[in-house]
């Protein structure tokens, strides 16, 4: 049977709605279900040289192959209108209800993955909701305990053992447990969502230079070190723990399937540095495939058609790529 891939078009004021016409030049080898208010998507590509044709998304009917010049839309309804640029938290709940629609669908089968545009974190905060990022939610909305926060961009991918946390509460949540099972869902996912029989994964350390024998940290010798020894009997393939500074080397690069930072900021700025706006955020874990674009709302480019879909057409593509191989 032919596939559905769910996108969400994420904060309304941001890029998210502009970037949903990249859909539309294209056709698709499967069908690809954009969930946003359709009145939204008119007012933004009222001035797109080639508007698509919108149509209702139906699902009591067999699923088509997405064909360009149109976008099939499930249509949720706005809180309140969107001005682009403008934040409004009356239109929280309008991304939350996209978000949980998507899960829903894909929980139940009707998708096969998610891929989604980006949200502002901020303005749900700001509307009272405690939220912060998709990864997280996912997770809640999918009953799964732990998920692993995972980027990647050609020559690169970087997984995340803590994600959307202040940096003063980093070294009490890496404890011998959480490493555990971070790697643990690692390993497996890349097994079997990229079909590497044996993952080779690089481990970097929590302090400067790997905490360079306890003088800078120990974290290192009492948690990390010992947590890799122990997985490594079970046989993981690990390496390090590594000083982050000098872990994305050609040398060490070219052997690992993927490179395990402690922390958003220690491992996510070099890959963004790489290949940024062609890098895909992926969540490893959930009991469906979730990818998205690898930038934030950008409000200053909300409807000037000036948004770059690279990142969202690489989603897209990493999508059907792992729905391909998970088959």
């Amino acid at each position: 049977m032919l596939k559905r891939i769910i996108i969400t078009s994420g904060e309304p004021a941001g890029i998210g709605p502009d970037l949903m016409l990249e859909i539309a030049q294209h056709d698709w080898p499967l069908q690809l279900v954009v969930c946003a208010d359709k009145n939204l998507l008119n007012a933004r590509f009222s001035s797109a040289q080639n508007k698509p044709t919108l149509i209702e998304f139906n699902d009591q009917l067999s699923a088509t192959k997405s064909k360009r010049g149109t976008l099939t839309v499930t249509h949720i309804p706005l809180g309140a209108s969107a001005v682009p640029g403008i934040l409004n938290k009356k239109n929280t709940q309008y991304v939350l209800n996209t978000l949980k629609y998507a899960c829903k669908g894909c929980l139940s089968g009707l998708f096969s993955a998610v891929v989604t545009a980006p949200v502002h974190k901020g303005i749900i905060n700001d509307a009272g909701v405690a939220f912060s990022g998709h990864t997280e939610f996912f997770a809640e909305q999918s009953n799964t305990d732990l998920v692993v926060m995972m980027l990647a961009t050609v020559g690169l991918r970087v997984a995340l053992v803590t994600t959307h946390i202040a940096l003063k509460d980093i070294p009490a949540a890496i404890t011998k447990q959480r490493l555990t099972d971070i790697i643990t869902i690692l390993n497996a996912q890349l097994k079997q969502k990229y079909t590497i029989s044996t993952p080779r994964i690089y481990v970097c350390g929590l302090n400067p230079h790997a905490g360079e024998g306890g003088r800078m940290g120990t974290e290192e010798i009492n948690i990390i070190a010992p947590t890799l020894q122990k997985l490594r009997k079970q046989g993981f393939d690990l390496v390090g723990p590594l000083p982050a500074d000098t872990i994305f080397q050609d040398k060490y690069l070219k052997e690992a399937d993927v490179v395990l930072a402690m922390y958003h900021d220690q491992g996510l700025p070099t890959l963004k540095y790489k290949g940024f706006g062609k890098a895909v955020n992926i969540t490893l874990g959930l009991p469906f495939i979730r990818t998205s674009v690898d930038h934030g709302t950008a409000l200053d480019l909300a409807g000037t058609n000036k948004a770059d879909p690279s990142s969202l057409h690489c989603a897209i593509d990493e999508a059907i790529n792992m729905i391909n191989r998970h088959n």
